[in-house]
């Protein structure tokens, strides 16, 4: 089969595309005839080993693919060959055919097109599960959505809005806000042009934020920290600005507030029960539109 493949770390100009043997599944595994792909933040990432999950050389990029299952392995009952399925596999899927364990796949209705379907998990599945089982976000609560024009910063404004919170974006410039915007968020902040704790102080009347949605880092941390109210929740979902931040421990004290991780890859292998009733939701809130 044919697959675009990292060969050595870098930038995807060193990608190469070729030939490659067609994997075969094991039992409780199935393989999927790829119709697409998804492109996330983490491939990028991934090919420079600078992701937290590092495959040895050589091998595949994306983390997400939907197609069609052409076979099952051993033990596997409850999908078929000719089934649409999406795939979350962390890193195989730019190639023709992947192998995935059962637990890493969703079955998706027909009505989804496949190239939807392969963008939709990863993003909308870390958002759904950050806000659902990490902050428990409640009804009435006003969240901060930092990076809230990438794929999970509009996923996390979407479904904020969804649950109920009153939403405010965070981006770098206005054109990124009218997207956001058009997604829903209530409010937004260009935190390029103006202090990010002072707006967010500003439109919460002193208050401050309930829940901090934060997958960029780096040096909008801080100033989001300081933006929280009482008994409120950070959500540690990524590091897009390239830097790890620093946070002084007295803030989480005074606040009464908790860092809170986030890593979805893991939470669907520890928690396949929870993260399938997770799928079952996000997918009947698509079939509602």
């Amino acid at each position: 089969m044919k697959a675009v493949v990292c060969v050595e770390h870098g930038m995807p100009e060193a990608l190469v595309y070729q030939d490659v043997p067609t994997p075969v599944p094991g039992p409780g595994e199935v393989r999927i005839k790829v119709e697409a792909a998804g492109v996330n933040f983490p491939d990028a990432l991934i090919i420079q080993n600078l992701y937290q999950s590092k495959p040895p050389l050589p091998f595949s990029p994306g983390g997400e693919a939907a197609g069609v299952i052409d076979a099952v392995g051993e033990g596997v009952t409850d999908l078929a060959v000719g089934d649409r399925a999406v795939a979350m596999t962390g890193h195989g899927c730019f190639a023709e055919y992947v192998v995935a364990k059962r637990a890493q796949v969703v079955p998706i209705p027909a009505a989804m097109p496949s190239d939807v379907a392969a963008g939709f998990i990863m993003t909308y599945g870390t958002s759904h599960h950050a806000l659902k089982q990490r902050a428990k976000l409640q009804p009435g609560e006003t969240m901060l959505v930092l990076g809230a024009a990438g794929g999970v910063g509009l996923t996390a404004v979407e479904l904020g809005k969804v649950m109920g919170a009153k939403v405010i974006a965070a981006a770098s410039t206005d054109e990124k806000l009218a997207l956001c915007r058009d997604y829903g968020a209530d409010e937004t902040i260009n935190y390029t042009d103006a202090s990010l704790k002072d707006e967010v102080k500003r439109l919460t009347g002193g208050k401050g934020v309930d829940v901090v949605y934060d997958p960029v880092g780096d040096r909008f941390a801080e100033p989001a920290f300081r933006g929280m109210g009482w008994n409120g929740r950070y959500l540690i979902v990524g590091f897009a600005g390239g830097n790890i931040p620093s946070l002084p421990l007295n803030l989480p004290l005074i606040k009464g507030a908790s860092l809170v991780g986030v890593f979805w890859g893991a939470f669907t292998q520890f928690e396949p029960a929870v993260h399938r009733a997770n799928m079952a939701e996000l997918l009947d809130w698509y079939a509602k539109g």
